[in-house]
């Protein structure tokens, strides 16, 4: 491929909020037009727990006229719905035979989930092998993800270097040549990058976004979050109370900026001499929080406004937005498609 291509996914959790949105949804806007990008709602995903089908189906709508109204593009991404890619379940199955069982247990988020609940689902397990088919269905060169998020895509580079030593046989020439070379002092000898490549991390460039409780993630489970879409009454009411600088008990007190989540909102969304007057201000005590937050009222509305009044018109006109998805599904299956019959001939499935 001349162009290096990413592949990145979110769950239909319904509209997106500002963590999504900062920690993920603004970089595809970029990356989209520096990559071939593939951008996928993981609607398999979102199955691992309880659900109602008409809910997800709402939100997988909503999560896709959120995506759009933010500036993801379908002329310069292809952007779809999981399910509608029936390969990338297929070779998850595949990669579960490769997969070791030890691997999977030590994923910091299966450890997690798994301990919230009494009797684990299988798909709980198997998450990560699913993730690693989204990604490696489409060879992805790259794949922007969160510090957190690191470790599953670890787990896809050795899912790669599993199989490919197993069924890709230059792939296995090439590991012979350089061990021989190694042994004979020989490190020129060409490297394989095997039939699947072993995709790279590219960190988010936004810093982890904290919710309005200042102590944890920006999660909808945790109701800490601002909705992209939210009219700027309703994000008011949620930034009023929400968590600042624990040290500033009284209005004349100073505060610390970076232990502020409001000030790391101020830098992702207000101008730098804002952000600058911000830190002064608060330094110094010459505003109290709710000053500070109004500020950043008016910042968020400047970038959101636009957003809420694209989703307005997309939400009138779904048509719209079932061709979009329509479409990114068939570009998205002739690469899935061609991706499954090299894998099957490889392994003798075809």
């Amino acid at each position: 491929m001349s162009q290096s291509r990413i592949f990145s996914g979110i769950q239909p959790s319904g509209e997106l909020h500002l963590g999504n949105y900062l920690g993920a949804v603004k970089n595809w806007v970029t990356l989209q037009r520096q990559h071939e990008s593939f951008f996928c709602i993981v609607d398999y995903h979102a199955i691992t727990l309880p659900y109602e089908p008409e809910d997800l189906r709402r939100r997988t709508r909503e999560m896709a006229v959120s995506l759009l109204a933010a500036g993801v593009d379908p002329s310069a991404c292809t952007l779809f719905v999981q399910s509608a890619v029936p390969e990338h379940t297929e070779l998850a199955w595949i990669f579960n035979t490769v997969t070791p069982l030890g691997e999977l247990e030590r994923q910091t988020q299966f450890k997690e989930k798994s301990a919230r609940q009494e009797s684990i689902l299988a798909g709980i397990l198997n998450y990560p092998v699913l993730q690693a088919a989204d990604i490696l269905l489409y060879k992805a060169d790259l794949v922007p993800v969160g510090e957190d998020q690191v470790q599953h895509l670890e787990l896809s580079r050795e899912i790669a270097r599993r199989w490919n030593a197993r069924f890709d046989p230059g792939y296995r020439a090439a590991v012979e040549a350089r061990s021989a070379a190694t042994q004979g002092g020989d490190a020129d000898t060409a490297e394989h990058t095997g039939f699947f490549p072993e995709p790279k991390p590219l960190l988010t460039p936004t810093r982890r976004i904290m919710g309005l409780d200042g102590r944890t993630k920006m999660s909808k489970s945790l109701g800490n979050t601002i909705g992209l879409l939210e009219e700027s009454k309703d994000i008011w009411d949620k930034l009023r109370p929400a968590m600042t600088d624990p040290a500033r008990v009284r209005r004349t007190d100073p505060g610390t900026p970076e232990v502020c989540n409001i000030y790391h909102l101020h830098k992702a969304f207000s101008p730098p001499p804002t952000v600058e007057h911000v830190a002064v201000q608060c330094s110094t005590a010459g505003w109290g929080c709710i000053d500070c937050k109004k500020v950043l009222l008016e910042s968020i509305d400047r970038e959101l406004v636009p957003i809420r009044a694209r989703a307005r018109e997309l939400r009138a006109d779904q048509t719209t937005v079932q061709r979009t998805l329509a479409d990114g599904a068939v570009r998205a299956r002739e690469v899935a498609s061609a991706t499954m019959v090299e894998t099957k001939n490889l392994m003798g499935l075809s």
